[in-house]
């Protein structure tokens, strides 16, 4: 890959220095104190900041690896400046699924890269192409937990670096599911056959809002879809009570 081609856009390190200035405020603040505001605002921006900026290298992820294997058109289309706004509908890929994180902590996929699969050198490249948008997921939470338990820190930093770990683990979780339209099926697809891709086509705009719609209706399938993101949390190191500590700090508006 030539070196020109990736270029990070100054909105890139803006998010990148909101997310820090999130963290100082969170290292500086007094969780002993009740409803901290210095804690309240440190972990918000923290966790907003940092989500955003995983939302822009999970799909920075996907056309990076396209553009190596073979689809060059994502450069022309801006997809490696790292810039959040190539990737995302302002409503349906960034304001929509803030408010799902808000309203219940399941972060809805949020952004989307064009890929031209016909120009991938082969199915293999196709299906990594799809899973590296979650696998940058799950590196982004792993790096985040081991700060978190090798690094001495904060106790308020500590519970918004892991509350944005287990989003980082939950989003990894989610997209890998064989369900058309996320990830998961989408490293499957080149090995399916010409009708169940033509049928997994016509329910791929409906069918992530049909999950998300059960996952908040059917309560064992959202016990269960949860569940096993504290099980992967756990086992890449994660404090699911300090994880949840953050959640509640967070969440200001719920108390």
């Amino acid at each position: 890959m030539q070196r020109s081609a990736v270029r990070p856009s100054p909105l890139f390190f803006g998010l990148l220095a909101l997310t820090v200035v999130g963290g100082v405020l969170a290292a500086l603040s007094h969780p002993t104190t009740p409803k901290d505001a210095m804690l309240t605002a440190g972990v918000f921006l923290l966790v907003i900041g940092g989500w955003t900026v995983s939302l822009t290298l999970h799909e920075f992820g996907h056309a990076v690896v396209a553009y190596k294997g073979g689809d060059h058109s994502v450069a022309a289309k801006g997809y490696l400046n790292m810039d959040v706004r190539h990737y995302a509908d302002p409503v349906l890929s960034l304001i929509l699924p803030l408010v799902f994180l808000a309203i219940g902590g399941i972060p809805l996929p949020g952004g989307a890269v064009w890929i031209n699969r016909w120009a991938l050198r082969s199915r293999a490249v196709s299906s990594w192409v799809s899973l590296a948008g979650p696998l940058s997921n799950l590196a982004v939470g792993i790096l985040l937990t081991v700060a978190v338990t090798y690094i001495p820190m904060p106790v308020g930093l500590a519970v918004g670096m892991s509350y944005l770990a287990l989003l980082q683990i939950l989003t990894f979780v989610l997209n890998i599911l064989p369900v058309p339209g996320l990830d998961g099926f989408g490293a499957i697809e080149p090995y399916l056959s010409p009708s169940a891709r033509e049928l997994a086509a016509k329910v791929r705009p409906w069918a992530p809002l049909a999950l998300f719609a059960l996952l908040f209706a059917v309560t064992p399938l959202q016990d269960a879809f949860f569940e096993l993101s504290r099980f992967v949390f756990q086992a890449v190191g994660g404090d699911y009570r300090l994880a949840i500590t953050g959640q509640y700090v967070f969440m200001f508006w719920r108390h």
